[in-house]
């Protein structure tokens, strides 16, 4: 079988490049396809790596949303984008010199 899969593709080498040339819909719908497959991959790795930070213990609210959340085991991680704003100190005096 595998060989004659390999004669088929020696004697049709421009097949799979015509093939999404004629099917635009079929291109865009694998590569959407293929990005949740990916972004599926990157949720699994992140269940298994949640030491990062203790959720818990921290003073602030999360909320965790989107599409990925489901897939989380126990719902404690998730990937997302962070914003920290903190208020700014007033600016300390220049010194004196002398």
């Amino acid at each position: 079988m595998r060989d004659s899969q390999q004669k088929w593709r020696a004697a049709h080498p421009d097949y799979h490049r015509r093939y999404r040339e004629t099917h635009p819909a079929a291109v865009e719908r694998n590569r959407q396809q293929q990005r949740q497959r990916d972004q599926k991959r990157r949720v699994g790795l992140l269940v298994k790596n949640n030491v990062a930070l203790d959720l818990k213990r921290s003073v602030a609210e999360v909320w965790l949303l989107g599409p990925g959340v489901k897939d989380l085991a126990k719902n404690n991680l998730a990937s997302c984008q962070l914003l920290i704003f903190q208020s700014l100190a007033a600016p300390a005096a220049p010194p004196t010199g002398s």
